[in-house]
């Protein structure tokens, strides 16, 4: 079960380990709002998490392997501009 703050995302296992990761890690975390962080599901037995509003996945095995988003900063980039966009038409 995840748990974001600003400080960073915790995860808690099954077997009752906890793993802390900063947000900075996971960009679209670190951008995103309260509400939409709190918005997430686990996929398939648990392998990973699905944040909806942010279109962002993260497994839990990269996760253990301290590997941080594999998104690329022009795609982040893209993201941060289209998401703008959307706030300024609402």
């Amino acid at each position: 079960m995840p748990t974001v703050h600003q400080e960073g995302l915790i995860v808690q296992l099954e077997d009752q380990r906890q793993l802390t990761i900063p947000l900075d890690w996971y960009p679209r975390l670190q951008h995103a709002t309260d509400e939409e962080r709190q918005n997430w599901e686990l996929l398939g037995d648990g392998y990973a998490i699905h944040w909806p509003d942010l279109d962002e996945y993260i497994g839990v095995e990269g996760l253990l392997a301290g590997r941080r988003s594999g998104e690329s900063e022009k795609s982040f980039q893209r993201w941060l501009a289209e998401r703008s966009r959307t706030a300024n038409q609402q």
